[in-house]
């Protein structure tokens, strides 16, 4: 058994199935394509789910992939052991309805002991104790003993989850030696210990489950095969765990380096160095796949994986940015078998960077507020948790990782509650792959053939109806005033996809049937489905019909097409390679584009974004669209979506010099088509994501009008002769109620400093603290900061807290002077506790502090509640 790379060993298991007939695909994104059952894709078959049950058609009956995975259940634990990890990669060989048993085992075998040349007395296979047939090839024909062969029940060698195709399984077992060992003399494949460890799943997929206990043979049986690349790659080298493996021990090398830590030396800086390696790896991959850091679903995840990184690296002296460094490590041991990963690094160094940077201002801050709650006792409240998660953006996790650490606990149930209750936070998680993961969406078109579409090129055709669906059951025909969907053997009707919505028109068959089509979909097996409702006339199943889109619909829908087209490369021209696209909405009044950027655009920014997008419109430049094989495409330099998957025939739209894309949707056949583009709002919609909306053609001239139609009113209000006066007239406003605030702040400062004089006079006495509270209803929140200023400003010894209740809304406010501080008095704590009493939350520094309250009701008695809080303080 001769060493190899990790990156060798992938290159090696593709081209062996490459030589047995199989097509070589490119791993899939790790984010699931049409599929809800899954947050990331977490195994080498998820991706191809639809492959097994027949919903799409695979490329090749024999497919052979090194699929990058994502798993997060055990995140917490990842570090503590070497055996934990998020990030992996999964090789596998498929079937779909072509060769089965007979083929996969041997191969198996082959690929081991022939191309590896693993010693076969070192192999054990396993099977499912009823399925003699693998036992028989294993023993008969691999010539495998019978005493290495091992015989598991069905927790073991059957593979299934909920109904839908499942069946036996055989796994092959690496023999690490005795030292792994339990010492029993019955150890073998099944045994609790570490000494056999599990490198290739053989999936035998030949059964139905039918969900009542039975089950029944599959007409196509389909081969479904798992061998963890890193896992491999550890029996291969030689070492004990992946964090040993060639390229990720050389990641593993880099946090050493730049934390000067010797990797093995302590358990301590051991957990953390093995968290920053595994995290660094799997949020490399995770941006290079378009996942952006949020606080729900796959970019929560993310989220939470920098952030654990990026406290690691503090906990073993890492105190600056760092990484950065770690992701070009990432990149740099991968990109071999990844080279995506060189083109998005400018777009995976941004994302990490921005999330460290903005992660590094709140942790310092909730460490020490966390320090300080944990001092209080054994388990630290929902209540405190949540506050640092909600008011000051400490994640729970690392509040759950550093109170363990600690030897206590929290209150992760209430936590849980509060955040259903105050935050509505809806946060996705990992679903069992129950029968929903192999059912499709809505309504099955399984047995029909996918749609020619001809509306690339036409307008109107002639078409056949092949299916009519009404009130969600398949029918033969439909009479007038119904609604339903309709699908044809062809048409020029865009199915909504890539963003662009779908075509509206009509459907018109013979005896004056007339169906209006509201909107198109496409299914993912390539069936257009027409919704809408047949106006008059019957419709059947069978019928030849006349199918037209509505043109000027379409044409103002290719305008914004080729617009968003334009404005990436304005974007990517003005701001950077980074952009990218992150999401997009193309319809006949807009476009909508969402993409990656970390900052608002300024307005010379927009300005120029508009020049560059307006100039190549006037410029009349011709749009090619054509069909090429993906690998000409990207010979073109053609930009594909962010994580997207492509076939091996794509479609690309060139605009000359000016951009070049994957595109399958409709487009202009001339930029000067668009007429003119216009930005209408540039905002925020994620961390990280931007988003423009703008339009094009006579949607231009509407917001002309819009603008000059709001301009004349405004300088009719104004009192303005004419628009050109508009300016002057405002300025002489702003000027003049600047003037207004400046007196009314003298009037507010005035009544604040009678009010405190005849408060100061009924204060009453804690200690050597005077306490001042006062229901101050009607007032708004600014006046009582102010009120609150004045008193700690005028009186060092006082502690002062009010209320406010404006109709539904309850504010408190409260304040202690520098010897009320230096005494025990803690603004911040006292709002927090009286705020409790209403129902409410808020806190804030020891001299000053706001919170809200639920419960108007409980003004007073919360205001009731001070002195004894106070006393509690300071005596």
């Amino acid at each position: 058994m001769e060493w190899m790379s990790l990156n060798t060993l992938r290159e090696k298991y593709l081209s062996f199935f490459e030589s047995k007939g199989h097509l070589r695909l490119e791993s899939f994104s790790l984010v699931p394509n049409n599929d809800n059952s899954l947050l990331l894709i977490n195994s080498g078959m998820a991706p191809m789910k639809k492959f097994f049950t027949g919903e799409v058609t695979p490329p090749r009956n024999r497919v052979t992939t090194c699929q990058k995975c994502i798993r997060t259940p055990d995140l917490e634990r990842v570090g503590h052991t070497a055996r934990h990890g998020t990030y992996f990669e999964m090789l596998g060989n498929f079937s779909f309805g072509d060769y089965f048993k007979n083929e996969a085992i041997p191969w198996a075998w082959e690929f081991l002991t022939k191309e590896l040349e693993i010693d076969p007395d070192l192999l054990w296979p396993s099977v499912y104790e009823e399925d003699d047939e693998a036992y028989a090839i294993w023993h008969d024909v691999i010539k495998v003993p019978e005493e290495h062969i091992v015989r598991l029940g069905k927790a073991d060698n059957f593979w299934e989850h909920g109904t839908g195709p499942c069946g036996p399984c055989s796994e092959i077992y690496f023999d690490r030696g005795i030292k792994y060992g339990c010492g029993s003399k019955d150890c073998k494949p099944g045994c609790d210990c570490d000494r056999y460890m599990e490198i290739w799943n053989n999936v035998f997929s030949q059964f139905n489950n039918m969900g009542d206990g039975t089950y029944t043979e599959l007409e196509h049986k389909n081969i479904d095969t798992g061998m963890g690349l890193e896992r491999l790659a550890c029996v291969i080298q030689g070492v004990d765990n992946m964090f040993e493996v060639d390229t990720v021990r050389k990641i593993l090398d880099k946090v050493c380096e730049l934390s000067g830590k010797e990797y093995g030396k302590g358990e301590k800086s051991d957990i953390s160095i093995r968290a920053i390696t595994d995290h660094a790896r799997a949020a490399t991959f995770m941006i290079s796949d378009g996942i952006i850091p949020s606080n729900e679903g796959r970019g929560y995840v993310l989220r939470r994986l920098i952030r654990r990184a990026s406290r690691h690296g503090k906990l073993i002296g890492i105190n600056r940015p760092f990484l950065e460094d770690m992701c070009n490590v990432v990149i740099e041991e991968n990109k071999s078998g990844y080279p995506e990963l060189i083109a998005k690094r400018d777009i995976i160094i941004k994302v990490i960077t921005n999330e460290e940077a903005g992660f590094a201002k709140t942790i310092d801050q909730g460490l020490g507020i966390l320090s300080q709650l944990m001092s209080k006792g054994s388990v630290l409240s929902a209540e405190d948790a949540f506050r640092l998660y909600d008011t000051y953006g400490f994640p729970f996790d690392l509040t759950k990782d550093i109170v363990a650490e600690n030897g206590m606990q929290v209150d992760e149930e209430g936590f849980n509650a509060l955040m259903e209750k105050q935050r509505n936070l809806a946060r996705s998680s990992r679903k069992a792959a129950d029968a929903e993961s192999w059912s499709s969406d809505g309504i099955s078109f399984d047995n029909i053939d996918k749609t020619e579409f001809l509306g690339y090129t036409q307008n109107e055709c002639t078409a056949k109806v092949l299916d009519i669906v009404y009130e969600g059951e398949h029918t033969s025909t439909i009479n007038a005033n119904s609604k339903a969907i309709v699908v044809l053997d062809a048409t020029v009707f865009y199915g909504e996809s890539g963003g662009q919505v779908g075509d509206t028109g009509v459907i018109v068959g013979a005896n004056s049937a007339e169906f209006a089509v509201s909107d198109t979909q496409k299914t993912a097996g390539g069936v257009f489905t027409h919704y809408g409702t047949l106006n008059s006339g019957a419709l059947s199943v069978g019928d030849t019909v006349t199918v037209s889109i509505d043109v000027q619909k379409r044409d103002a829908i290719r305008r914004n097409h080729t617009a968003a087209h334009l404005l990436q490369a304005a974007l990517r021209s003005v701001l950077g390679t980074h952009v990218e696209q992150a999401g997009q909405l193309v319809n006949a009044n807009a476009v909508r584009f969402d993409f990656t950027h970390f900052s608002p655009l300024t307005q010379e920014e927009i300005t120029k974004v508009e020049e560059i997008v307006n100039n190549a419109i006037m410029k009349a430049i011709v749009v090619n669209n054509c069909e090429m094989p993906i690998d000409e495409a990207k010979k073109l330099g053609a930009m594909a979506l962010f994580g997207e998957k492509y076939g091996n025939i794509v479609r690309v739209v060139a605009i000359d010099n000016e951009s070049v894309e994957l595109c399958g949707g409709i487009h202009v056949t001339n930029t000067g088509n668009i007429g003119l583009f216009k930005i209408v709002s540039e905002n925020s919609v994620a961390a990280g994501v931007r988003r423009i909306e703008a339009v094009t053609g006579s949607n231009v001239l509407a917001l002309l009008n819009s603008y000059k139609s709001s301009i004349l009113n405004t300088a009719q209000v104004l009192k303005a002769n004419n628009p050109d006066e508009l300016t002057k007239k405002a300025e002489q406003l702003v000027s003049e109620l600047k003037e207004r605030d400046r007196a009314i702040e003298k009037l507010e400062a005035k009544i604040a400093s009678a009010q405190t004089d005849d408060l100061i006079k009924n204060a009453d006495v804690v200690g050597d603290v005077k306490v001042v509270k006062a229901l101050l209803n009607g007032v708004d929140a600014d006046h009582m900061r102010t009120l609150c200023d004045t008193f700690k400003a005028n009186n060092h010894d006082v502690v002062c807290a009010f209320a406010s209740v404006n109709g539904p809304k309850l504010t408190f406010c409260t304040a202690c002077g520098a010897d009320a501080v230096a005494k025990g008095a803690n603004a911040g704590a006292l709002v927090r506790e009286i705020a409790k009493i209403a129902g409410g939350n808020g806190g804030g520094k020891a001299d000053s502090a706001m919170a809200g309250g639920k419960d108007v009701t409980k003004a007073q008695e919360a205001l009731d509640a001070v002195l004894d809080i106070i006393k509690a303080q300071v005596m």
